[in-house]
């Protein structure tokens, strides 16, 4: 089955996993427990919004008049603690940066993103048409998440005792985009391991931007979603880690980060559509493993093979992790033949238990 190129799939992604909030939602201390409630049911209510839009069809969105076709045109809005979507007007596309930090950082990663997918990739914006990118900031109160809509980005301010403002880390801002460039491309369904291989591709992509942005190389970079989010109370650096899955967090409140690090450990579970922020960390270690053994920026060789298969058109939307990982052997011996690219994927998918059928391997 070839890739659903309308990008019409009814998914509503947020950086911060269900099960976590879930967590927090049972907390005896009702400065933890309200927020994460709080959280949920708005969550709720957006993903409710998110299949009426599949249904009905989003609005067209059109660059301005004038605007140019190759530069990325970002508008951010603040919501001002309320849910209303997009909210007033407060920075565009080459205005000063004003007083509000959030606001400057929602702008900067935008920024970050359509030049890293422009100049890594030849990407025009997340559609590939230059598609205007809209942010909504203090979203909500006490928000504790940030989500792609299918339409713009929309960022909480984090309750202050779990989570900080969403906008501090743009990975965070990366990987949400990159949902909608999934949107775009392969339309991965979210659940199960298509669910996860749609966080992953997010989270990839999320950790190149933010490698890209601060000139880090594959070795130099800490591979952690999300550091700089968890508040001073929390016992963790980030949301996840690419490099070792199921380290990020073990913190008496929240629990300890459930991601595998291979298929001997692979989580079934019905929450979180099964599972699409858990099982996450098995092809996100993949990447970490290819573009650490092949050194340099991430975002040329291995990353060159997972945007090849994410944007090549072969890649199911109901792909397993076995079906992409074929897919990645392939588009390395397309791009580079039968060198050191090809041995560091074929090696990355073997260390984390997911085969590849030996006629895929060896040509």
């Amino acid at each position: 089955m070839t890739a659903n190129l309308t990008g019409f799939e009814p998914v509503f992604c947020t950086i911060v996993p269900p099960h976590v909030l879930d967590t927090l939602a049972q907390s005896q201390d009702p400065t933890l427990a309200a927020p994460a409630r709080r959280t949920l049911e708005r969550d709720s209510i957006e993903r409710t919004h998110r299949r009426l839009t599949t249904v009905i069809g989003a609005p067209g969105v059109a660059l301005p008049k004038g605007a140019a076709a190759d530069k990325p045109h970002r508008t951010i809005y603040d919501a001002k603690q309320r849910t209303q979507l997009p909210g007033r007007k407060v920075r565009g596309e080459g205005d000063e940066p004003g007083k509000d930090a959030t606001v400057n950082r929602a702008y900067a990663g935008l920024g970050a993103t359509f030049e890293l997918f422009q100049k890594a990739y030849e990407r025009n914006s997340i559609d590939g048409n230059g598609l205007p990118l809209d942010a909504t900031v203090h979203y909500g109160e006490d928000y504790g998440n940030a989500f792609w809509n299918g339409e713009q980005m929309v960022f909480g301010d984090g309750d202050g005792e779990i989570f900080l403002d969403f906008t501090i880390p743009v990975d965070v801002i990366g990987h949400e985009l990159t949902h909608g460039v999934v949107q775009y491309t392969a339309n991965l369904t979210y659940f199960g391991q298509p669910g996860a291989l749609n966080e992953s591709m997010a989270d990839v992509f999320g950790s190149i931007i933010k490698q890209y942005t601060l000139g880090q190389s594959a070795h130099e970079a800490d591979w952690l979603i999300g550091a700089g989010l968890l508040a001073p109370r929390v016992s963790g650096k980030a949301l996840r880690s690419m490099k070792e899955p199921g380290t990020a967090y073990d913190d008496d409140v929240l629990g300890k980060d459930p991601q595998p690090a291979d298929m001997d450990h692979y989580v079934r579970t019905g929450r979180d559509n099964g599972g699409v922020h858990i099982n996450s960390g098995i092809p996100n270690r993949a990447f970490y493993l290819v573009a650490d053994a092949l050194g340099g920026h991430s975002w040329e060789r291995a990353g060159q093979i997972w945007y090849a298969v994410l944007t090549g058109g072969e890649l199911a939307q109901d792909a397993s992790f076995e079906d992409f990982a074929k897919l990645t052997v392939a588009a390395a011996r397309q791009k580079y033949g039968d060198g050191e690219e090809l041995k560091a994927v074929t090696d990355a998918w073997a260390t984390v238990k997911v085969p590849v059928p030996k006629a895929a391997a060896n040509g």
